[in-house]
């Protein structure tokens, strides 16, 4: 069955850890708000929903089931395409993981917009700036050390073990995502987090995932999405 995404036409935002997920499998989507007239029809679909509306994008439309959040639509995905464990306990583990990815997400996010997302950045910067050395100072270390001790402790190379799962690709996301908004903090920290940065380098080089990136279908990152590059935040 194909599988419908919808998202916003021009950003990766929370769309791309579904996008990932769907290039590493090799599935049949279509990205539906960059075709046409999509982004209108997306709209449309999140006003006609009655019983189980998705609050925002991404939601995912599979036959007559449209399933919203991200979290949610890779824990749907997971093990339909062998990127998450079948037994219960072990799925529910990789969704955990993903959730703490989403948390790490908006502190992401609010480095740039901590005053919150309807005022411009140049509207916040003293804030915004006081902001990212917090995060880089505590919330950072914390996030990605956490991740680098998983990798360890499981054994590796992946998050979950020996067999990649959704998570890895989505922290694979967050690297990427980091050197392009902080290009000089992240050269620095990257030295405190080496399994991290292999678990990125492992998943870049799959088949799949190597040929999205140099695809037209990877939007690239820009000042619009949720990584976001400032010189001011990245003394």
């Amino acid at each position: 069955m194909r599988y419908e995404l919808y998202y916003w036409p021009t950003i990766q935002g929370r769309g791309e850890y579904v996008r990932l997920a769907l290039e590493d499998a090799g599935a049949d989507y279509a990205d539906v708000a960059r075709r046409g007239n999509g982004e209108s029809k997306m709209m449309a679909m999140m006003d006609a929903a009655k019983e189980t509306p998705p609050f925002a994008p991404p939601f995912l439309k599979v036959g007559k089931l449209v399933i919203g959040q991200t979290a949610n639509i890779l824990l749907y995905l997971g093990p339909r395409h062998g990127l998450a464990p079948k037994a219960e306990p072990q799925r529910l583990w990789v969704h955990q993981l993903q959730l703490t990815i989403a948390d790490f997400v908006v502190e992401i996010h609010d480095t740039h917009h901590p005053l919150g997302p309807t005022l411009y950045y140049e509207d916040q910067r003293p804030a915004a700036k006081k902001r990212t050395s917090e995060f880089w100072g505590e919330r950072v270390p914390k996030f990605l050390g956490y991740f680098e001790r998983l990798i360890d402790g499981c054994g590796g190379p992946h998050l979950n073990g020996r067999r990649i799962c959704y998570a890895d690709l989505s922290l694979f996301q967050i690297v990427e995502g980091l050197r392009y908004a902080f290009p000089n903090n992240m050269k620095r920290f990257e030295r405190n987090v080496p399994r991290v940065i292999e678990l990125r380098d492992r998943v870049a080089a799959r088949p799949n995932i190597k040929a999205y990136l140099a695809s037209d279908r990877r939007i690239p990152f820009n000042e619009d999405g949720i990584f976001r590059h400032y010189r001011a935040l990245d003394a």
